[in-house]
């Protein structure tokens, strides 16, 4: 057995590294976060969590159930269906039912969901690319190589 100090175990395995690079992605998010808010709001008089259901709902044209799309978005299926009420009543997005079944809903993007969520996407990739202008291509495939490693291991555990 070591008699080694209880910190200086805990120096050497790398938690320290850790809590700080957690801080470190927690405050880049939350700054980048609250800018894209900001420019959303400023813009486009839309919010970051509609705008993250259009994405969604691009991602996938056939549509989508009420259910998957808060499982994608990691939300609740009362926060989703807020939005998507807004969304059906400015005519950006259409519910329908699935195979005649009452309960379940299909949602998908209209043509002019489709035109809007376009415009809202291309200024939003360009606001990314100013706010990460300081990181090269290489390092921000590297990051992302990086932590799509970590979500697959992390997610195998739960």
């Amino acid at each position: 057995m070591v008699n080694a100090p209880l910190a200086a175990l805990h120096a050497d395995s790398g938690s320290k590294e850790r809590l700080r690079l957690w801080i470190r992605l927690l405050r880049a998010c939350r700054l980048i976060e609250a800018e894209l808010r900001g420019r959303l709001k400023a813009q486009f008089d839309s919010t970051l969590p509609r705008f993250d259901v259009l994405s969604a709902l691009n991602r996938r044209p056939e549509g989508m159930a009420m259910s998957d799309l808060s499982r994608f978005l990691l939300v609740s299926n009362g926060n989703v269906t807020g939005i998507v009420d807004r969304l059906v009543a400015e005519g950006l997005v259409v519910r329908s039912r699935r195979d005649g079944d009452r309960r379940a809903s299909i949602v998908r993007l209209t043509g002019q969901g489709i035109t809007s969520f376009a415009r809202m996407a291309a200024a939003h990739e360009a606001w990314i690319d100013e706010l990460l202008t300081s990181v090269s291509p290489q390092d921000a495939r590297q990051l992302t190589f990086m932590l799509k490693s970590f979500r697959s291991e992390w997610e195998r555990e739960t």
